[in-house]
């Protein structure tokens, strides 16, 4: 298990430096300035490049950039917040704290309502009440989380009122329904049709029948017994479904003007803030390897017989 774990960490450094650079350099083919507004001069843009070392060649810039991530520096703000460190905006403004609370309920809001709909569809198979959370499901699918943000926005906020059309830092338990609801309403489908898809397999098993046969309670035949054998591909889409709660929430930071890091993300890139697009790349990123790793880990304890090994691919 060590030895895995630490082999994995070697790849996920060496990922995290090839997304770095893939990064970096595709912002470098990015014509234009930081620096470049309608009253700035080639000189004052100039002395700015070799303020903060952007005159340079790009592969010393991007060797500067890997010393100083190593040693804990991520930079300085370029443009948005100009001079200031970037751990600062990123970390002790909030900005990080409030997108990884709204992620983290939303997948947990996932996960508590799409198993449970999982079995109950599974177990009322071929009936009116299967038939329209398969419905509802593949609706969910289908609508992008932009698209259901902007709907719940206009209707309950706009239009009935019911909601704050504006969340900004989350101040109270109302702010957060739409943005959680927008975020979570994929997973949540998506988790929905896999865990009913794998249940209807596990009922389906000889070890389903034996225990029905022993007369054992339905209920612990699918808590027992079918639900933890279906957890498995569950788990295996945890890893991908952060990432695209992450992605996900840029947009929905937008429109619901959340100071998060998504949207901040969002504005760097319009605003070529380059060491912020990269900070927020390499943490995100990190989160990502970090969350991937931790689904491997857990595949051990839904499932004994899954063995982890240094050989293992």
């Amino acid at each position: 298990m060590l030895i895995y774990v630490a082999k994995r960490l070697v790849a996920a450094v060496a990922t995290i430096v090839l997304i770095m650079a893939i990064t970096f350099f595709l912002m470098n083919t990015v014509p234009g300035s930081p620096f470049l507004t309608e009253r700035s001069t080639p000189q004052q843009i100039q002395l700015a490049n070799e303020k903060y070392g952007l005159d340079k060649p790009p592969i010393i810039q991007f060797k500067n950039y890997l010393v100083n991530y190593a040693r804990g520096d991520l930079g300085v703000s370029l443009k948005m917040q100009e001079g200031t460190p970037v751990k600062t905006i990123l970390f002790h403004q909030g900005k990080f704290q409030l997108s990884a609370r709204l992620g983290v309920i939303a997948l947990i809001v996932a996960l508590l309502f799409g198993i449970p709909l999982g079995c109950i569809s599974a177990y009322t198979r071929g009936r009116w009440l299967d038939s329209i959370l398969r419905v509802v499901t593949t609706i969910g699918i289908a609508i992008p989380s932009f698209v259901l943000a902007s709907v719940l926005l206009v209707f309950f906020g706009v239009k009935l009122g019911w909601l704050p059309t504006i969340s900004g830092t989350l101040p109270n338990w109302q702010s957060y329904v739409m943005p959680i609801i927008a975020l979570s309403f994929y997973d949540m489908c998506y988790i929905t049709k896999l865990t009913r898809t794998t249940m209807l397999d596990a009922i389906g098993q000889d070890y389903i029948r034996t225990a029905k046969a022993k007369g054992v309670a339905t209920k612990w035949i699918v808590l027992k017994h079918a639900l933890r054998n279906s957890l498995i591909p569950v788990i295996t889409v945890l890893g991908p479904m952060i990432a695209f709660i992450i992605t996900g929430a840029f947009v929905v930071e937008t429109v619901f003007s959340i100071p998060g890091i998504g949207k901040y993300f969002v504005q760097s890139v319009l605003n070529r803030d380059y060491t912020i697009i990269m900070a927020t790349t390499v943490i995100l990123s990190i989160l990502i390897i970090v969350m991937n790793l931790l689904v491997d880990i857990a595949y051990k304890f839904v499932d004994p017989r899954i063995t982890l090994s240094s050989t293992d691919e």
